[in-house]
């Protein structure tokens, strides 16, 4: 056996954790867009195959945002790096203190605590904000948690998280449970997503809408993800999945 297919076989015997949601017309989405839409074109009794025809914006459900979603004449999906779909993955758990605060900005403070405890993170990595924020999936009502006056109260990534990520540990992208990168509170306070706008302005990527990410641990596994090659696409949906140690 070469040492690709050693590999092949030391990872199929870790945990593999499914970190993408199920897609259809009913669940949470960006409010500028709109719900996929199915149609059954072909079906096996009439046609001899199935086939059917889904309309669906490119930032749906768990999906990758490309650059060029925030900065014109960057990256597309199809042009990112595809060694960068499988990365190391780091695992920042605060779901304690979103259970506590809706609006959890993760700060520079948070991580150096993380590093504190589990190491440097090193460079070439994916970091992800575990926040819980996915176990509202199933109740979108819950998922926007928006308030009486029309604020939504999500968490988020602070700006200085942000930079302190890109500027002193390098890492290749980032990762979180909900449908943006800045909480909802900071997105209001900034007047727009200051913070996803730094992270693609730096030609890297995101994965939105992530799942399970509380079940992680920390450090030691690693993500991998399935990305459309759609020429020009400024993300698309994505099965993302990771592999950690089995004990």
């Amino acid at each position: 056996m070469s040492d690709i297919t050693k590999s092949i076989e030391l990872l199929k015997n870790q945990k593999w954790v499914d970190l993408s949601h199920n897609i259809h017309e009913g669940i949470p989405y960006f409010q500028s867009f709109r719900p996929m839409k199915e149609e059954t074109l072909m079906t096996v009794k009439e046609n001899g195959f199935f086939a059917k025809e889904y309309q669906l914006v490119t930032q749906y459900g768990t999906h990758i945002d490309a650059p060029i979603h925030f900065v014109e004449d960057s990256l597309s999906v199809d042009q990112l790096p595809i060694k960068n779909f499988l990365l190391p993955l780091i695992v920042i758990n605060k779901e304690k203190e979103v259970i506590k605060n809706s609006d959890y900005s993760l700060t520079v403070k948070d991580i150096n605590n993380f590093e504190d405890e589990y190491g440097i993170i090193p460079e070439n990595s994916f970091v992800a904000f575990a926040s819980g924020w996915s176990k509202r999936w199933n109740n979108p009502t819950s998922f926007y948690n928006t308030g009486s006056d029309g604020q939504a109260h999500t968490p988020g990534w602070s700006i200085g998280a942000l930079q302190f990520l890109h500027e002193k540990r390098n890492v290749t992208a980032i990762g979180h449970e909900t449908l943006d990168t800045d909480s909802a509170i900071d997105c209001k306070k900034n007047s727009g997503l200051i913070g996803e706008l730094y992270w693609l302005q730096q030609k890297k990527f995101q994965i939105e809408v992530l799942n399970h990410l509380t079940e992680l641990p920390a450090i030691g596994g690693a993500i991998s993800i399935g990305v459309p090659k759609v020429e020009g696409a400024p993300g698309f949906n994505v099965r993302a999945i990771a592999i950690v140690p089995k004990n």
